[in-house]
């Protein structure tokens, strides 16, 4: 289906042709028309599928065709990072090239004064399109510089980043700022139980888009070690001393393992830094710029940077702790063999992680390849899935020993 078979305005379509955007995505396919149609949506799709234009240009059509308040902000976006949020900001920039009388402002921590002070210029004025991190936003409804009490859309984008990075106060907080009789169009990778709750609390009979999670890309050389817990940072150093590993991504499930890996990491020598829920975004963005310009070969993070970071010339990917579900997997190991390079993800498969590792293989369709664990960790733990070490099994066994049986939105004003 092509842009201009909607009615996406002329204004928007110019700047789609000089973009040499033609053909529509799934996500935009299915999207744009519910917008268009005035429909709160959710929509679960992966970084990459084009959701941003799915969002940004319905409403940006809307916004230029008029009937809305010139001197109010009528759109807010949030996004989790001051990265992602000048990303939209660009894609604003483009798609809006034809719309004069739209405008738009980014607000986003980690700047000096000049750049705060331009914000609240901006914001008190009434831009049409607010693009901002909930704890940016949330400095300025503090001190009386935003009035979102005539807001019109409203966009959550990787809302599951953002209640992986603790901002779930922060976005209700927000939301009690906008009018209920809001369009709300909400975005995540993945549909945990969390994400399932904020939506039921913010869209109004939403429309449900998901688009299936495609499968890792082929030359990614995926391989897994068997092991247990305690083996896993003998495992590392045997990486790190073997091959001269750089543009590696380690990924752990918590942030206590980020700081205990990195620790490991330093007193091997190796040039690495972490990236955790801890750090204030400033600190992330030094670390990220860091990562990015090549003064940090390894990175050790939770999946905080598992979606949304451009960066084509990753390596490898190792995943410390098996990832939650197929999705988490699959976003973790897509950062690497982008941009026609090759890349490796390497796994660690504790005792504990067999079964949900199997349900991994079963999404992809085939087993991974299991590598042989180094001769300075010891033996492993046989990979037995569905034997004693899975989780079913181990229930059933607890179960025989016991020898007994088991038990048996408001409306809109």
């Amino acid at each position: 289906m092509t842009f201009e078979e909607t009615y996406l305005n002329d204004n928007i379509l110019d700047a789609l042709y000089d973009m040499h955007f033609e053909e529509m995505t799934p996500i935009q396919e299915r999207c744009i028309p519910q917008i268009l149609d005035r429909h709160d949506v959710m929509g679960v799709a992966q970084t990459g599928t084009g959701k941003t234009a799915a969002y940004l240009l319905p409403i940006l059509s809307m916004l230029d065709d008029g009937g809305f308040p010139d001197d109010a902000i009528n759109c807010l976006i949030m996004a989790p990072t001051r990265e992602l949020a000048q990303q939209i900001d660009q894609a604003m920039q483009g798609f809006g090239y034809y719309l004069d009388t739209v405008s738009s402002v980014a607000v986003y921590g980690g700047n000096d004064g000049n750049r705060y002070d331009q914000e609240q210029r901006s914001l008190r004025m009434g831009a049409d399109v607010v693009i901002a991190t909930p704890g940016r936003l949330l400095s300025h409804i503090k001190v009386g510089n935003v009035d979102l009490s005539r807001v019109s859309f409203f966009v959550l984008d990787e809302a599951d980043r953002m209640l992986d990075m603790g901002f779930s106060d922060d976005i209700m907080q927000i939301a009690a700022n906008l009018p209920q009789s809001r369009q709300t169009v909400m975005f995540s990778a993945t549909m945990p139980e969390k994400i399932q709750q904020l939506a039921k609390s913010m869209l109004y009979n939403p429309v449900m888009i998901k688009i299936a999670v495609s499968r890792p890309a082929d030359k990614i050389q995926q391989s897994a070690y068997v092991c247990y817990e305690p083996q896993k940072i003998g495992i590392i150093k045997h990486l790190f001393a073997t091959n001269q590993l750089q543009r590696v991504i380690i990924f752990a499930g918590k942030k206590d393992k980020v700081k205990d890996v990195t620790r490991e990491l330093k007193r091997l020598h190796i040039n690495c830094a972490q990236m955790h829920s801890d750090l204030t975004q400033a600190e992330r963005d030094e670390v990220m710029l860091s990562f990015k310009a090549g003064r940090i070969d390894v990175l050790v993070a939770t999946d905080i940077v598992s979606r949304g970071i451009d960066i084509d010339d990753i390596r490898m990917v190792i995943n410390f702790d098996v990832p939650h579900d197929a999705e988490d997997y699959v976003h973790r190991i897509g950062r690497t063999a982008r941009a026609d390079r090759d890349g490796a993800a390497v796994t660690f498969v504790s005792e504990k992680d067999q079964f949900a590792f199997r349900q991994i293989e079963k999404f992809l369709g085939k087993e991974v390849e299991k590598t042989p664990l180094p001769d300075s960790v010891g033996s492993g733990p046989v990979y037995e899935p569905k034997g004693r070490t899975g989780r079913a099994s181990r229930y059933c066994h607890r179960r025989k020993g016991r020898g007994g049986h088991g038990k048996g939105k408001k409306e809109r004003k």
